[in-house]
């Protein structure tokens, strides 16, 4: 296998959702949407997802993921920006998500495609527990991985696994689901493009809604998702 073919199938395994990560278990929220109505077909499944990643947690992870990325090798600032990784987030439910994520993809990637970096930064973290926007960033750089090949893949398991959970909520069929993956297509080229040249100084939310119902999915009375 050439080295264009081994990064390639690293990051279809990494980001498979067969990679025991349990992002099969997360909604961002999105549970609460369709139980209120405000996501029901395709379009409005794909409004959802697209706000999550151009405005919402997706946009702060995919700039901390470069961040990260860019800096594997500096212990200090890779610290830096996974503390910050850790508390930008809203709400409690989006956090677990994160950080649940984080532990379990180090955690299978050090023992699955083992590399002495993803150690150390276990070792140095042992108590506190990283989201997975630095932990996948921190194995890509580890990995030789370029840059915009593994934020555009990082990006796309986040669209696919909320297209899967707004499949199993609204429900919709499977073609809708490949549907709202394709109509996104367009949106994770431009969060790919636009989140590495983006300066931590300048990293903000304009989510609200996308907050709303994460915290009030946290009281839902009947749920099938953690987030």
């Amino acid at each position: 296998m050439n080295a264009e073919h081994a990064d390639l199938y690293r990051l279809l395994v990494w980001t498979s959702p067969s990679y025991p990560i349990g992002a099969f278990s997360y909604s961002h929220g999105l549970e609460w949407a369709v139980e209120e109505g405000s996501v029901r077909d395709v379009a409005t499944l794909v409004d959802y997802i697209g706000a999550v990643l151009e405005r919402g947690g997706a946009w702060v992870d995919a700039v901390l993921f470069a961040h990260a990325h860019r800096h594997a090798g500096d212990d200090d600032k890779l610290d830096e920006i996974s503390e910050l990784a850790s508390a930008f987030r809203a709400s409690a439910e989006t956090a677990l998500e994160a950080r649940q994520q984080g532990a379990a993809f180090l955690l299978v990637t050090r023992r699955a495609w083992p590399h002495p970096q993803l150690d150390a930064f276990a070792e140095c973290h042992a108590d506190q527990a990283a989201t997975q926007c630095v932990t996948m960033a921190l194995a890509c750089a580890a990995h030789g991985l370029p840059l915009a090949a593994s934020l555009g893949a990082f990006l796309h398991s986040v669209a696919a696994n909320l297209v899967s959970a707004g499949v199993r909520l609204v429900p919709l069929g499977q073609t809708d689901g490949q549907i709202a993956l394709a109509r996104l297509a367009a949106v994770v080229s431009r969060v790919t493009a636009a989140a590495p040249t983006t300066d931590i100084d300048d990293l903000g939310t304009a989510s609200p809604g996308l907050e709303f119902c994460s915290m009030r999915h946290e009281t839902q009375y009947t749920r099938l998702f953690r987030s």
